[in-house]
């Protein structure tokens, strides 16, 4: 079985992003994971404060998402954290501008947007097809309250690759920062 260590022995100068659950809120479990190697960490919020329990599992939740994200961050300087939120569900414009309050109040760095897909007819009905007018709107709006990449668009999701480069050049920088201070 190969970890990120064997990988970046292999292949030096790789990046390692884990888009990971939320452990039920196991801090050892998300520490254990921050302090693996790891230069991403990914945790989805999925959407906003108010349609949590209609949309998630209801064994997860909106503040036990920003809590893995606020500890994530913590546990190592120069930790890249991200987070997605998918949109079409509902949710008013408020709410979608709290839930990027919110993960910038807790220093998220990266963040994606991108359209709700009803996968079956079991799963939830799309409730509003954003126009791509709106996700620039978004992209916008969350650089300017301060995410350091957002990707936004009808087919974004969470591991969306337009921003390789340049979260490779914000991991890279972090460690460069992290290692002259």
């Amino acid at each position: 079985m190969f970890s990120e260590f064997s990988l970046q022995e292999l292949k030096p100068g790789i990046l390692v992003e884990c888009l990971t659950s939320d452990f039920r809120g196991d801090l050892e479990a998300i520490s254990s994971l921050a302090n693996s190697g790891l230069d991403v960490y990914a945790h989805n919020i999925e959407t906003v404060r108010s349609l949590q329990r209609i949309v998630r599992d209801p064994r997860a939740g909106y503040d036990q998402s920003l809590a893995v994200l606020k500890h994530a961050k913590a546990c190592r300087e120069g930790m890249v954290t991200k987070s997605s939120i998918m949109l079409g569900l509902g949710e008013t414009d408020e709410e979608v501008k709290q839930a990027m309050m919110d993960l910038r109040a807790i220093g998220v760095d990266i963040l994606t947007l991108g359209q709700y897909l009803q996968p079956t007819e079991r799963h939830l009905t799309v409730r509003e097809y954003v126009t791509p007018e709106k996700f620039q709107f978004w992209k916008e709006y969350g650089e300017s309250v301060g995410f350091r990449y957002v990707a936004s668009g009808p087919l974004v999701r969470s591991s969306y690759r337009a921003g390789e480069l340049f979260v490779q050049n914000l991991v890279r920088n972090n460690k460069t920062g992290s290692s002259s201070s």
